[in-house]
Parts: structure tokens; sequence; C-alpha cells
């Protein structure tokens, strides 16, 4: 891989991402940023704030169903750079600084989202099928790009976590298809054929960010709990 400069990350943190792809660093973004986010999002959903360029995204598996809270409804909101409330995120000083070790000094926010991982309808529209985010994007060179990814509450297995596959980010982009698992949501593609790779779940606690490179195959499992999933993530290159 192609390396910048240590920064704020020591040897041994170094050297775990580029053996694994991926670094989680403890409690980095304040909770009185991460509560603002969250009521953002939360009145972005509801209209009480014009949501302008942000996408709204539904849980395909609720559209016939009336009656919902919009927090139940609505599963990511994403593209909003421009608001004055989230983008305090991307600009997030800790989060930059880790950042600059990945991608070098001229730093660019390339894609952000809100992902509101609901308590799951029955239809495993809450999973994430495991994939590589340079699937998604037409940018390179890959080694300068990295995504910056925050638990907005504790994340865990019973409301699904990260998963990952340690070191696959020092393979290729692989073919992407549409899941075939049963599941609804097609919008997801997901990458086939690699089910004996070892799998990682990432236990985190509010506040906590993993960075991780676009090759890295990854996922989220299936929201068994009866609380939501919140994390917020922006994606950065050179």
């Amino acid at each position: 891989m192609d390396s910048t400069s240590h920064g704020k990350l020591s040897p041994k943190q170094r050297e775990f991402y580029e053996e694994n792809g991926f670094l989680v660093i403890p409690n980095l973004v304040d909770h009185k940023l991460i509560d603002e986010c969250h009521q953002r999002f939360l009145d972005i959903v509801d209209g009480v704030v014009d949501a302008g360029a942000i996408l709204k995204m539904k849980d395909l598996s609720l559209k016939n169903r009336k009656g919902l809270p919009n927090e139940r409804v609505y599963n990511k909101i994403q593209d909003f750079v421009w608001d004055e409330v989230l983008a305090q995120y991307i600009q997030h000083p800790e989060v930059l600084d880790y950042v600059q070790c990945f991608t070098g000094p001229n730093i660019r926010a390339v894609h952000t989202m809100l992902i509101n991982k609901p308590p799951d309808s029955g239809s495993r529209t809450s999973r994430h099928p495991m994939h590589q985010d340079l699937h998604y994007f037409p940018f390179r060179p890959e080694d300068r790009i990295v995504a910056a990814w925050t638990a907005m509450e504790k994340i865990d297995d019973r409301n699904g976590c990260l998963i990952v596959n340690p070191g696959t980010h020092k393979g290729c982009l692989l073919q992407h298809d549409y899941p075939n698992d049963g599941a609804v949501n097609g919008m997801y593609h997901g990458v086939r054929g690699k089910e004996e790779l070892e799998r990682v779940p990432l236990h985190m606690e509010k506040g906590d960010t993993v960075f991780f490179h676009p090759l890295l195959i990854h996922g989220s499992g299936t929201n068994l709990s009866g609380r939501f999933r919140k994390a917020i993530s922006c994606h950065y290159s050179t």
C-alpha cells in the first residue's frame, strides 16, 4: 500500500491498518456532537427542517405500512455535506487528524451517510451484505481513500454491528451482485463466494470510530434487537 505520514498513528496502529485494512479508535467523537447529529436526523426525516439536497431513504419493507414514526421508516440519509449541523462531523478536527494519515493533507469529503438501522421488520432489510465500498466509487487511487464510520450508540451483534474480513483490502475489486438470500433490499450489492473468510464483528461504543480501506470486504448483520443502530460516516479521498 501507498503509505502517507504516520501523523496521529503510532507505528503499531499503522502496521495494524496496513495488515488488516481497518483501525478502531475508541471514543474519538464527542457525545455532544453525536447527540446534535441524532436530533438533526430526526428533524430532517420529520420535516422539521428542509432536507435540501439530502437524500432520504426508506426501509423498503415498510412502504405499505402507515402510522409508523419516521425514525422507523427512514433507514438512511446521505449527501449531507452542506448541512450546517451534520457537516460538523465531516470537519471534526479529531477525525481529520486521522484521515490525513491515509489520504495525505489534501482531503476531500466524497460521500456522507447517517445510517439508521431500525429493528428488523422480519424482511431482513436491516442487514447489509458483505461488500467493498470501492464498487460504488469512480475515483482512485484506492489507497488514498478512507472511510470514517462513527457509532452513535452502543453497537453489538444483537443490533447489527459492522463485520469485516481482515486483510481483504490487499486484494482487488470483486464482482458485486444483487443478494439472493431472500432479503428484500436488492438495492444493496454484495460479493459472493467469500463465506470462508474470517469474519470479525466490531463491537463499538458511542463515539468510537473505525477507519477502513475501500477494498476491505465488510457488511453488517440484521438488527434483532428492539433498539436502533445509528452510525454517521464520511468517505474521504485525496
